[in-house]
């Protein structure tokens, strides 16, 4: 059994007297890629939410490697390990290819105070991050992120998280509104973050998409999970599919 790294017990999430989760509990594994599926409204994105520190739980422990953390902002959860590429990448268009791979993390050239940024270091990782991610065509590191695809800019985005070594990613419906070639480009993302030894939490309405890069898939339905160690190799769409909305029981 590999490594546990994220476990989260009895999480609730309540907005007034609305109650979003219900006591979720979640594992995932190193190197592990976990398929979170769910319809809309069954509480797949408020639990992301809360393990990428953008909402606080109302009650519920979560613990990264062992170690019971507070969750009470996303840099809380960038600083265990955890990165969140959400749909619109998360980036900001104005700037470069390069920018937006170190935001807030640049390498700084002198002293830390009056130091100026090592744009030179930052556009030779930018090349390089580039490749592994699969981009093949020969893009400056200072274009910027406003003309790029929509599956460049998710490449940028995954590579961003896989440079700091992030051992959780987690992709909040990464493949919507892309075209043929870039979904698959995605998807070959996560494979490769996979084999570089990181766990992934994959969430996504298609469930072909799922089924073609995940080891396990957890179902959520009004706020709980509902089944969490569904094999897609044992299993069928259509079976989930029937979990999902509940005609399995």
């Amino acid at each position: 059994m590999s490594e546990l790294l994220v476990q989260m017990d009895n999480v609730s999430k309540s907005y007034g007297p609305v109650d979003a989760l219900g006591g979720v509990n979640l594992k995932v594994y190193r190197g592990e890629v976990v398929g979170l599926l769910g319809d809309n409204g069954a509480g797949k994105s408020t639990l992301i939410k809360v393990l990428s520190g953008a909402v606080k739980a109302t009650g519920g422990t979560i613990s990264i490697k062992g170690k019971t953390v507070e969750m009470n902002s996303t840099t809380d959860a960038i600083d265990h390990g955890i990165e969140t590429i959400y749909q619109d990448s998360a980036l900001v268009t104005q700037l470069s290819i390069a920018r937006n791979l170190f935001l807030g993390r640049e390498p700084i050239k002198g002293s830390k105070f009056l130091g100026r940024l090592d744009e030179d270091k930052m556009a030779a990782v930018a090349s390089e991050l580039l490749k592994e991610v699969g981009i093949s065509k020969d893009i400056p590191p200072t274009t910027p992120i406003s003309a790029l695809s929509g599956g460049e800019r998710q490449a940028v985005a995954i590579a961003r998280a896989m440079h700091f070594e992030s051992d959780l990613i987690i992709l909040d419906e990464p493949t919507n509104n892309l075209g043929v070639a870039e979904t698959q480009g995605v998807l070959q993302f996560v494979r490769n973050a996979k084999a570089s030894g990181h766990s992934c939490i994959f969430i996504a309405h298609n469930i072909h998409h799922v089924f073609q890069v995940v080891d396990r898939i957890v179902v959520m339905r009004r706020g709980a999970i509902v089944a969490d160690d569904i094999d897609p190799k044992t299993t069928t769409v259509e079976a989930v599919e029937r979990i999902i909305t509940g005609m399995d029981s």
